[in-house]
């Protein structure tokens, strides 16, 4: 067997099947990805923030922050999913998420409270940005049922958005 008779046979035991078009399986299953990289990477952030969490309103911030990091982690398979009901492949590794997010990390050794909140918020605010731009791209292609599940993670993320901006309001460092 040559590597492009196994490439073949490879790509053929991931096929689904699909009415959208090939071009439409690429563009959806591609932003799907980018938006799964986006998911484990802003977990990953909310599970950091939640860990070194210190402060007067430590339980308050620290139960939050584990919500949403439960909620952020609950889709990250649902759109792995979608990506492979439509045809298309998703994430393989650390790697692939690290070449593919959009949201920053923060190794930093001590970040406030009220910081935390503050870079979350706005990591939330762009990731819904980033959800409504993917939704525009689904419309574009008529699947419809990927833009119906991308309004309810649209929604989560301006909830989250909204607790960590109250969170915040009027808060000092």
């Amino acid at each position: 067997m040559t590597a492009r008779d196994a490439r073949a046979l490879r790509a053929h035991a991931l096929d689904t099947p699909t009415d959208l078009a090939p071009s439409a399986v690429r563009d959806i299953a591609g932003a799907l990805t980018i938006l799964l990289a986006d998911m484990f990477a802003l977990y990953v952030k909310t599970k950091n923030f939640h860990w070194h969490m210190s402060g007067p309103h430590f339980r308050d911030y620290h139960l939050l922050l584990d919500e949403q990091s439960e909620q952020i982690f609950a889709t990250t398979d649902d759109i792995a999913e979608r990506a492979r009901k439509i045809g298309g492949t998703t994430l393989r590794s650390i790697g692939h998420i690290d070449r593919l997010k959009r949201v920053l990390d923060n190794d930093a050794e001590f970040v406030t409270a009220t910081d935390m909140l503050a870079e979350l918020r706005d990591d939330n605010k762009q990731l819904a940005a980033h959800l409504r731009e993917t939704h525009d791209l689904c419309d574009g292609h008529n699947d419809v049922a990927t833009a119906s599940m991308i309004e309810t993670w649209i929604d989560q993320a301006e909830r989250r958005t909204w607790f960590l901006y109250e969170a915040t309001r009027g808060a000092g460092g």
